[in-house]
């Protein structure tokens, strides 16, 4: 008994540590003008290799033993479940003005020429660069992993981007939303087949089909009067609701080899807007507090690269074919689209902020095997520097003589 007491003390503990560093992390971010997630994402992942550079690894045995990492692991992967309810719910019930072909037109260019250049990536990491960067992941899939890594725009980060800087109801920054919605929404569903390809594609192909099925089902179902009526009079509970079931589906989906992504994505999908989102929202908030344990897990990940090894190499290249990726894709599809070089500039930053949303599908593909640690690293820091990117370029483009962006009108109900 006064073991299990101490172990959950340890663990209290801790959590309370990674809450404070979390804490600290947001402060310096709005200090340096950076998302609050930024340095949230940072204090979290530098967490363990701090505790190493410190004591070395007796220490972090010490501070992290199993017993406390393992309660650790599971907080995290419920406040990264809670969470992703919200971010799917809100790429559901997020409207636009903006029309079809502009849409479009930025969505393809923000995804297949990125898409392409992870194929690149990909490529080189199969064929040039060192054996230990590849790991042992079946080629299909670390194909795949790596073109879905460099894909990816950060729904959640970019909607705080865009509302710390005013750019929420202005074109450039709709467009970019927008066109993320779509690309996060593929990204998504081809990181559950790469992940299946190692299980078995046509298994991983009718759990998807099974999971869209179900969330057809109960998007219709709790339409209803009675559940209507429920979730507006009972927030609280419907919250509590929403988020057990979101949890029993995410680890049912993991129990079956696939992400247990897929599970909170399917029944945030299947909430409807409305009186819902309150319920809704509650979750998200309380799997938000919880995000931060999820760095510090990611962040041992970070600290089994090989001391000395650093892959500088694959980092560079992560980098450069990133940003050419995203910012030349994005600046080419608005383009197409009809807009001016200003508006065009922008959507390309814009889409090229990565943050949360790319650190969840590194440590799903980490956590699978497709990943080797230092190739993991390599696209942690890749996330990091691109998402830290778009605030000084965006600063960048303001100071330059041109007309200002102008608001958008919203659709009445746009917002849920």
């Amino acid at each position: 008994m006064i073991e299990a007491l101490l172990r959950a003390a340890h663990v209290v503990v801790v959590l309370a540590v990674v809450l404070v560093a979390a804490y600290l992390g947001r402060v310096a971010a709005r200090a340096t003008r950076q998302p609050e997630v930024v340095g949230e994402i940072l204090a979290g992942i530098l967490v363990v290799p701090a505790v190493l550079a410190v004591g070395g690894a007796p220490a972090l045995a010490a501070v992290l033993p199993t017993d406390v990492v393992s309660p650790l692991k599971v907080l995290g992967q419920v406040g990264l479940v809670l969470f992703l309810v919200g971010v799917a719910h809100e790429l559901r019930h997020g409207g636009t003005t903006l029309g079809a072909r502009a849409v479009g037109w930025v969505t393809v260019g923000a995804f297949v020429p990125a898409l392409l250049t992870g194929l690149v990536m990909a490529a080189w990491v199969v064929w040039v660069a060192d054996p230990d960067l590849r790991g042992d992941a079946p080629t299909a899939a670390l194909v795949l992993m790596v073109a879905v890594a460099l894909s990816v725009t950060a729904v959640p980060v970019l909607a705080r981007v865009l509302r710390d800087r005013g750019m929420t109801d202005t074109r450039s920054g709709r467009l970019a939303m927008a066109s993320a919605v779509v690309t996060d929404s593929a990204a998504w569903v081809l990181l559950v087949l790469a992940i299946g390809i190692s299980g078995g594609v046509l298994v991983s192909l009718a759990l998807v089909g099974v999971g869209a099925a179900v969330t057809a089902v109960g998007r219709v179902a709790l339409r209803g009067r009675v559940p209507t009526a429920l979730a507006e009079r009972f927030p609280a509970l419907t919250a509590a609701a929403v988020a057990a079931v979101a949890l029993l589906a995410a680890f049912e989906f993991e129990h079956r080899g696939l992400t247990a992504v897929f599970g909170a994505f399917a029944v945030g999908l299947a909430v409807p807007g409305g009186v819902w989102s309150r319920a809704v929202h509650l979750v998200m908030t309380t799997g938000r507090l919880l995000v931060p344990v999820f760095f510090v897990v990611a962040g041992m990940g970070v600290a089994n690269a090989p001391r000395g090894s650093v892959p500088w190499a694959a980092i560079l290249v992560a980098v450069a074919l990133a940003v050419v990726g995203k910012v030349g894709g994005g600046y080419a599809g608005a383009r197409l689209a009809g807009e001016d070089r200003r508006t065009a500039v922008k959507v390309g930053v814009l889409v090229n902020t990565r943050g949360l949303t790319e650190i969840v599908v590194l440590q799903a593909g980490y956590s699978a095997g497709l990943l080797s640690a230092r190739l993991f690293l390599a696209l942690v820091v890749m996330a990091l520097a691109t998402t830290g990117l778009t605030g000084p370029l965006l600063s960048l483009i303001e100071r330059t003589r041109a007309p200002r962006d102008v608001p958008v009108p919203e659709l009445p109900g746009s917002r849920s």
